[in-house]
Formats: structure tokens, sequence, C-alpha cells
């Protein structure tokens, strides 16, 4: 699949206004121009940090997850841990390709498991990485694999981090995402994932 080929479907930014531009969020309003020749306005976009998720099975086969307060839904989910990639200039926001400001994903991942978790493990594999929100946001979405995660400590949380952990049985997880309680769309292919690459 050619995905060079664009197909003169690409709009033209024409101008952008930063409504909100400090260390967490860079939140535009921009005037495009379509393919057609018409213009649109305004078109609301973001930036935030770039982050990893992790599907990450203990020695006994079963998934830690993590419960925590999601405000957007107003819920308490379960999800895999996960966590923003760390940046030396302090913004919240900015892609993580760039080493010299940025924390490499797969370190972010180890920390944020050990963080969220007080687990760690040897065995990574890299699964996948993706747009969080290809249509609003120009972030991505790291995904890992972690196989045999050990206790080695307690939980190190931010100070706006209030989560409680679980473990799962695969069949259990199954059970959660068909009952729709298992809710961050990420994490559900993450899952989907780590499922194909396990056979």
């Amino acid at each position: 699949m050619n995905t060079k080929n664009n197909e003169n479907l690409e709009w033209e930014e024409i101008s952008t206004e930063h409504i909100v531009q400090d260390e967490w969020i860079d939140f535009r309003r921009s005037a495009y121009r379509f393919p057609d020749g018409s213009v649109f306005e305004p078109y609301y976009s973001y930036s935030r940090r770039d982050y990893v998720v992790i599907a990450a099975s203990d020695e006994e086969g079963r998934y830690l997850c993590v419960r925590q307060y999601r405000q957007g839904i107003g819920e308490v989910t379960t999800e895999f841990p996960a966590g923003g990639i760390e940046r030396s200039d302090g913004r919240e926001y900015g892609s993580g390709n760039d080493p010299s400001v940025s924390e490499d994903a797969l370190e972010a991942a180890k920390r944020e498991l050990q963080e969220e978790t007080g687990y760690v493990s040897d065995q990574w594999t890299h699964l996948i990485t993706v747009p969080s929100n290809a249509t609003l946001a120009d972030n991505y979405a790291y995904v890992f694999m972690a196989e045999n995660c050990r206790k080695s400590g307690e939980q190190n949380l931010d100070e706006t981090e209030f989560l409680n952990v679980r473990k799962y049985t695969p069949d259990e997880i199954e059970d959660l995402i068909e009952q729709g309680s298992f809710q961050q769309a990420v994490h559900v292919m993450t899952w989907l994932l780590a499922r194909r690459r396990k056979g």
C-alpha cells in the first residue's frame, strides 16, 4: 500500500490561533482550505504528550490493570498501566520522536509500569505506535507488551494519580471488554494485539 500518495486529499492550513498554549496543552483554532478550494473554519485541534500503554502479565499469566477515575466520562475505569513520555523542556506536549528533549518510549513504559504497579519485567515487545486521536490531536500512543512481570517494590504515583492495581485472567479481561467495562479504546486495541502476538 502506497502511504505516500495523498490522492489530492490534503487540507491546507491557512491560519492558526493558539487559544491556550501553556506547559500542558496547545489548543488551536485553525482555518483550512479543502481540496476543492473552499475554506472551513473554525477547526479545533490540540497537542498533548505522546504516551505509552503496557499490556503487562505476571509470572502466572494474569494481567496487571489499574482502576482509576477518568473525568472525561465521569467513571472509574479498568485499563492497562499507561502514562506520558516525559520531556526535559518542561512541556506536556510535543512529539516523542525528538530524542533531544523526549524520554525513550521503552524507558517510559518501564518507568510507568514500575511507578503505577510496583512491577518490572525483562521481557518487552513493542506492538505498535499509533495516533492517539488522528482527527483532533497530533500525539501518538506507543504500545508495549511486558511478560513475566515480577513485584519489585511499591507504587510511586504522581501527585495527581489515585489508582489501585488489580490482576485479571485473560478470560476476565475478555468479559470486561464484552461488558463495556474496559473503556479505553487504545487499551482494547492493546489487548487484541497482545493476544494475537501470544497466539
